[in-house]
């Protein structure tokens, strides 16, 4: 049971079946704030996560993150016996989680409909690259395609130049944390009506849409076609990314008493004081000028010069941040941003904090990641099997 009760997740008990990003991201997340989750992995190999990327004793320094605060049952799903232990985990469930392709739990005879029947307050969240419905329901789905299909990977590059990733797996990520949003609004209804749990349908391409912004209601309205626009942002001026000695800068000058502030603190009042420009509309019709005059601005200087000199100007303006960065930085290390987590093989890690930060009930780290199949005797103990019950499906590789 959960042993931090001011945590707000408290007791609430999680399977998670999800494998790599998107569904394990979403059990971390609730893992993050108190709820009990318990991931289920295939025997062997486990979760590929384990080795991706970076490797430090054999296991990727990713899996750290991704799956602390879960114990780890090794469970062959693909047979009837494994079926059955995780129907009995669920039964005593509040949520499960998985991001398998569209029929997998169906086939697994893990169907929502029978694990509701099973345990009617269960809520079932479901990731999939194009969702449980539709033409396109059945076709294999990673977060890059997501984030092509949801239009972001058309505007993340240099006009007409390759289509670049964001750098990270942000497609997967964006559809857990629509997920969790989900998982929370199922929790409140099930508590203020009647107990009753369902089922919450994410597609990976419909949660990189849903942060498009206006792509789709200026297509409507004019026709337009946002396009790439590199560093800027178009249709608002200016923001940009903008050169210096030893770096580079972003600067957002776009609102209408900011850019006269900023074009003091460049020497380029002319600019600043010009009637056309007081306003964004304006600004857009001659965003080039704009730039040009501040990039010739911070070019000569050093990325500390320019940050000083436009945070005394109340300029939002920031550094482009590389680990090395965001490691080294007071603010990130105020804020408790960066952890030092152990792991089970003896090691510290610096890792990413908890976010959202509740003033009440925060989130914290109460378990490193655990080791495969770790917990597997211990959670079927609890479920009741027996010593011998436990061993005999040991012996025939359905537990590990």
């Amino acid at each position: 049971m959960n042993i931090f009760p001011s945590t707000p997740l408290a007791g609430l008990r999680v399977i998670e079946m999800g494998q790599l990003i998107a569904g394990p991201f979403a059990g971390k997340t609730l893992g993050d704030f108190g709820a009990e989750v318990i991931k289920i992995e295939p025997p062997g190999a486990g979760d590929p996560l384990r080795n991706w990327r970076l490797l430090r004793h054999g296991t990727s320094v990713w899996w750290q993150v991704q799956s602390r605060n879960k114990r780890s049952l090794a469970l062959d799903l693909r047979a009837a016996e494994g079926q059955d232990v995780a129907r009995r985990l669920i039964a005593e469930a509040d949520v499960l989680i998985e991001n398998f392709k569209p029929g997998t739990l169906e086939g697994w005879g893990l169907a929502p409909e029978r694990l509701q029947a099973l345990n009617p307050g269960l809520i079932i969240l479901r990731i999939s690259g194009y969702g449980q419905t539709g033409p396109y329901r059945d076709r294999p789905g990673f977060g890059v395609v997501g984030e092509a299909m949801g239009g972001l990977r058309h505007l993340t590059a240099e006009p007409g130049r390759v289509p670049v990733r964001v750098g990270v797996s942000i497609g997967d990520t964006l559809a857990a944390l629509h997920g969790v949003i989900g998982v929370l609004l199922a929790l409140h209804h099930r508590t203020a009506h009647g107990g009753a749990g369902q089922v919450i349908d994410v597609a990976l391409h419909e949660a990189v849409f849903n942060c498009m912004e206006s792509l789709i209601p200026e297509y409507s309205a004019f026709g337009a076609v946002r396009e790439p626009a590199g560093s800027a942002l178009p249709g608002i001026a200016p923001s940009n990314a903008y050169p210096c000695q030893d770096g580079w800068v972003l600067v957002a000058g776009n609102g209408d008493s900011i850019f006269k502030r900023l074009m003091t603190a460049i020497g380029r009042d002319d600019l600043g004081g010009a009637p056309d420009l007081a306003d964004n509309a304006g600004r857009v019709a001659r965003v080039a000028e704009i730039d040009a005059a501040i990039g010739a601005w911070t070019q000569p200087r050093t990325v500390r010069a320019v940050l000083d000199a436009l945070t005394a100007a109340r300029v939002p303006a920031g550094k482009v941040y590389t680990a090395r960065d965001i490691a080294e930085d007071p603010h990130y290390q105020a804020r408790d941003m960066l952890l030092a987590q152990a792991t089970r093989d003896g090691d510290t890690l610096t890792v990413p904090g908890i976010v959202p930060k509740l003033s009440a009930t925060p989130g914290g780290v109460r378990a490193s990641a655990p080791h495969l199949g770790e917990d597997s005797e211990a959670v079927l103990r609890e479920l009741g099997l027996s010593a011998e019950q436990i061993a005999a499906l040991r012996q025939r590789g359905i537990v590990q």
